[in-house]
């Protein structure tokens, strides 16, 4: 018997390239998934830590000119009660998605999993039964105050806030903050879902209701559940994630008269001059699907586009419940 071949070996055709590489054109090897998978991660942290420093505070939320009393603002911790002590800085979204290299503990590890899965989807339900109509703002973590982005989330959040609607953020700096903060002083509520990774990272001082998760799909569940619309500043891969994924739950009929705004015309002009002539072109969507896309400058048109989507909402409800139009609009 021939010496055994990895499954790369054994898939490749004659014709295949046998240099794959990445989109910036370096080998593709394991060695640099993991140099990157870290550097990712690292990078991370880093606009968590940039945009925090940003606005005064240090990482874990706490101001950066502290007295020895002062304590980090809703500050989140690392649970290292929940952690194998040989384990550095796994997270449990890390160990529920570990692949068949993990399969020897699955019966004394998955199955109970679920348990602290579910207890997480009471936790979020209970305390964000009551947010009312609500509206998930999502952007970078690293946007300065001074930056016309941050401005203009503040500025729709305190816009939002004023025709009764809370604002849902990830409780982390930049635009989040800008949104928390804007709803914040101009009394509304503002709520954060905080999101655990393998470092330690506060929540920005504007949020009034934190609720922390350790599993990202539980918190997507929160978000898309508990909000009337997405408005989508400047971000990253987080950003788009939730942008795609809003988008996909509207194509499949899973949520209906759900806005998702885009907020800066000239950051999201190449995206989506490439799905309309890439993805569209090839008919890979649907000729109206960028349709179900707003796009603006303007916080009051943000404003506009959430409250008159709210409304069919609500009049929507009230046909299916045979009740009369008469809901207030917002």
């Amino acid at each position: 018997m021939g010496a055994k071949r990895t499954v790369a070996e054994s898939d490749r055709g004659p014709d295949r390239p046998k240099t794959p590489r990445t989109v910036t054109g370096k080998k593709v090897d394991p060695a640099l998934t993991a140099t990157r998978e870290h550097q990712a991660l690292k990078g991370v942290q880093e606009r968590m830590t940039t945009g925090h420093e940003a606005a005064g505070r240090a990482a874990s939320g706490a101001p950066l000119v502290t007295s020895r009393k002062s304590k980090p603002v809703n500050a989140r911790h690392i649970d290292e009660d929940i952690r194998n002590l040989h384990e550095v800085n796994v997270t449990d979204d890390e160990k529920l998605l570990q692949g068949p290299f993990h399969t020897d503990d699955f019966t004394r590890s998955d199955p109970w999993r679920v348990m602290r899965i579910m207890g997480e989807f009471i936790e979020g339900f209970d305390k964000l039964a009551n947010v009312g109509r609500a509206v998930t703002v999502f952007g970078s973590a690293r946007t300065s105050p001074d930056d016309p982005q941050y401005i203009a989330a503040q500025e729709f959040g305190d816009l939002i806030a004023r025709r009764g609607f809370t604002v849902i953020t990830g409780a982390g700096p930049g635009i989040m903050e800008a949104a928390n903060k804007g709803a914040k002083l101009a009394g509304g509520r503002s709520v954060g879902c905080n999101i655990e990774l393998p470092f330690e990272q506060g929540a920005n001082p504007y949020v009034d209701t934190l609720v922390n998760f350790r599993y990202f799909f539980v918190r997507k569940t929160m978000f898309i559940k508990y909000s009337s619309a997405f408005v989508i500043f400047p971000g990253g891969f987080g950003t788009l994630d939730e942008l795609f994924e809003a988008i996909t739950l509207i194509q499949t009929g899973k949520i209906s008269q759900f806005p998702v705004v885009l907020f800066g015309r000239a950051y999201w002009a190449g995206l989506l001059r490439w799905l309309q002539s890439r993805v569209e072109g090839e008919k890979k969507i649907s000729a109206g699907d960028l349709d179900l896309l707003t796009l603006t400058d303007d916080p009051d048109e943000a404003v506009e586009a959430v409250c008159a989507a709210y409304d069919a909402q609500v009049r929507a409800d009230q046909n299916l419940e045979g009740k009369p139009g008469n809901a207030e609009k917002v």
